[in-house]
């Protein structure tokens, strides 16, 4: 297995920049994973694919206002990207230009002060943040702007279009983007056709957008994120299962947070932590049984897990399939069903 076995070709031209007006009008390729074959539906179809009994997981993590623009005390600008919290107003941060951000440095945004307290072994800062007045949690939200991928260079309208509409746990610095697609109207025809919906956290860390630079992708360190798979959720798979219903996870979030929990046996038990799970093929899946994704970046580690649900070469076909048809690709992009 090489690196270069998960790569295609994308014209720069079908990366979608801009969400569409009703989320649920996207495209939808589906593809059956055992046979390779595939067809164009639109996503409102996904709801002929359900039926009584089977189950959705959802990702319900929330994209937090993670960037942010500061001024050293000499005038010069910097950005600063919220990474993960470490409480007492305490946070991991990525600061560019970071040469000068060395421990002791302050930075002022706002009624804030961002003072560094450490460097880490990959580079980031450990940043404390006061306030001369009000929260440092709410002076945070209101200063900062929700982040968006690399290769989207439109202004975003709305910033709840970035979110998924059943968001509710803050954390994430991207947006679990196979969710987008869901509609509240969308998801109440699933409850009414008997499919129960379960939720998990996993907090999108910025990791997900490092590339792989071996060509040995087994090598790849593989990033960290906290994820919570709640009580009701496990109980809810485990029934499922135990009456032969079929587990649909949304994203390739939602996927590892249940084959983190998977590793550890059958039935699920509730758990939360940090998982770092690398999922490539060959690896065996042992709690979904269809998935629900968007198209991802050639050689990354998010089609590695695509094409170990499926076969590499049945994904890279379907793959060429969404060029020819001009499907929109990445984070505002169409979808796949993997059945």
């Amino acid at each position: 297995m090489k690196l270069s076995d998960f790569s295609y070709d994308l014209p720069e031209e079908l990366i979608a920049q801009t969400p569409l007006a009703n989320r649920s009008a996207s495209r939808l390729l589906t593809v059956d994973r055992k046979t390779g074959e595939y067809e164009d539906r639109t996503f409102e179809d996904i709801l002929a694919y359900f039926e009584e009994g089977d189950c959705l997981i959802v990702n319900d993590s929330r994209v937090i206002p993670a960037r942010l623009f500061a001024k050293r005390p000499t005038g010069g600008a910097v950005e600063i990207f919220l990474l993960r919290p470490y409480g007492d107003d305490r946070w991991e941060c990525l600061v560019k230009p970071g040469r000068n951000a060395r421990e002791g440095q302050t930075l002022l945004l706002g009624d804030l002060t961002a003072t560094v307290e450490s460097v880490t072994e990959e580079g980031n800062r450990v940043i404390a943040f006061t306030a001369s007045q009000g929260d440092v949690t709410e002076e945070l939200k209101r200063l900062g702007e929700v982040p968006l991928p690399p290769y989207i260079h439109e202004k975003l309208a709305d910033a709840e279009r970035y979110q998924t509409v059943y968001s509710k746990a803050e954390g994430s610095v991207a947006a679990p983007t196979a969710g987008l697609h869901f509609t509240p109207e969308l998801l109440q025809k699933l409850r009414d056709k008997g499919v129960k919906i379960g939720s998990v956290t996993l907090h999108v860390g910025l990791g997900t957008f490092r590339p792989v630079k071996v060509e040995d992708p087994t090598t790849h360190k593989m990033h960290s994120e906290y994820y919570i798979l709640p009580q009701q959720t496990v109980d809810l798979i485990n029934e499922t299962k135990a009456k032969g219903g079929r587990i649909t996870a949304v994203g390739t979030t939602a996927t590892r947070v249940l084959e983190t929990a998977g590793r550890r046996g059958l039935p699920l038990t509730a758990a939360c932590g940090e998982t770092d799970i690398f999922i490539y093929p060959g690896f065996e899946f042992r709690v979904i049984d269809r998935l629900i994704t968007n198209f991802h970046l050639p050689e990354s580690t998010l089609i590695m897990l695509v094409s170990a649900f499926s076969k590499r070469e049945f994904v890279l076909a379907a793959y060429q399939h969404a060029v020819e048809e001009k499907y929109r690709f990445f984070s505002f992009g169409d979808a796949m069903f993997l059945k």
